[in-house]
């Protein structure tokens, strides 16, 4: 089975607001993100960061690949939790968005600190989550995280039975039409302009090639390789500096071995597209 997150997940959901009256508030230099590359929540909001030029606005802590704490968190981040929860019972998982000047957390869902960060502190990059596009952003969210990576991890699960894998299968390959489908009357996703649905299927997509595809047999990988518009993006994305220099493929290998409870299957031999050679590409753009 693919690797996966500990299920017992914590939830803070404050946002950042306009001004002072909001309590947290944009202010250069007061919040911390705390990321793992090899999770590709927080490659997500490492990619968007990148593309709204925020390194010198609000910092990144990285954090390592495989989680060090026995419960499967972070012991970096344990002092955030129990600043922010007293006596906070689960795992403390990132990524995590945390406020400097009190040393708690401000929030850990990750769709809502990728509109602060584009909304709150973005204001000189790129628009990437426009008004007007929020239904259809979040619509290709959902696709991303049902369809494609939940569908990935049935298709893929040895005891699942066969009916239940070609079902998960089937949606998944669905999945992937409807993107190819988009991706014939744009550069994007979303059409012309780069937006956070590209962040998050080309995220999607990484982990599809990188982790999911290991447990899936040859033919299914064939069906998920024949979407030529659909890889030929991601690879353009993985070329891009914002993207592909914070593609972790050795802290990604890692993070998988940790969690995988299932063997490889034919399709591991199989590797769609050359993430290296692309992220190679965008350290010189």
């Amino acid at each position: 089975m693919p690797a996966s997150a500990p299920t017992a997940v914590p939830s803070f959901r404050n946002r950042i607001g306009c001004d002072a009256r909001s309590g947290y508030y944009a202010v250069p230099h007061r919040y911390r993100l705390h990321l793992s590359l090899a999770c590709p929540h927080g490659l997500r909001i490492a990619v968007t960061h990148s593309l709204l030029g925020l390194d010198d606005v609000l910092p990144v802590t990285p954090l390592p690949a495989v989680p060090d704490a026995p419960d499967g968190g972070y012991l970096a981040l344990r002092p955030l939790y129990e600043a922010s929860s007293h006596q906070h019972p689960g795992p403390a998982v990132a990524p995590v968005l945390s406020d400097d000047w009190t040393g708690r957390i401000v929030s850990t869902h990750t769709p809502d600190i990728l509109r602060d960060l584009v909304r709150q502190f973005g204001g000189h990059g790129p628009d990437l989550h426009p008004q007007g596009a929020e239904e259809e952003i979040a619509a290709v969210g959902r696709l991303c995280e049902r369809d494609i990576t939940r569908a990935a991890q049935r298709a893929g699960e040895p005891g699942g039975g066969s009916a239940a894998r070609a079902t998960a299968l089937a949606t998944l390959l669905r999945a992937l039409d409807a993107l190819e489908v988009r991706l014939g009357s744009g550069r994007h996703v979303l059409g012309g302009e780069l937006t956070l649905a590209d962040v998050q299927v080309w995220a999607t997509l990484v982990h599809l090639d990188t982790v999911h595809r290991h447990h899936l047999d040859a033919a299914a990988v064939h069906g998920i390789a024949g979407h030529p518009r659909l890889w030929a993006y991601a690879q353009a994305l993985t070329a891009h500096p914002a993207f592909g220099t914070h593609l972790d493929l050795d802290g990604l290998a890692r993070r998988h071995h940790a969690h995988c409870r299932g063997e490889e299957a034919a399709g591991a031999a199989m590797q769609i597209v050359d993430w290296a050679a692309y992220a190679a590409e965008s350290a010189f753009g």
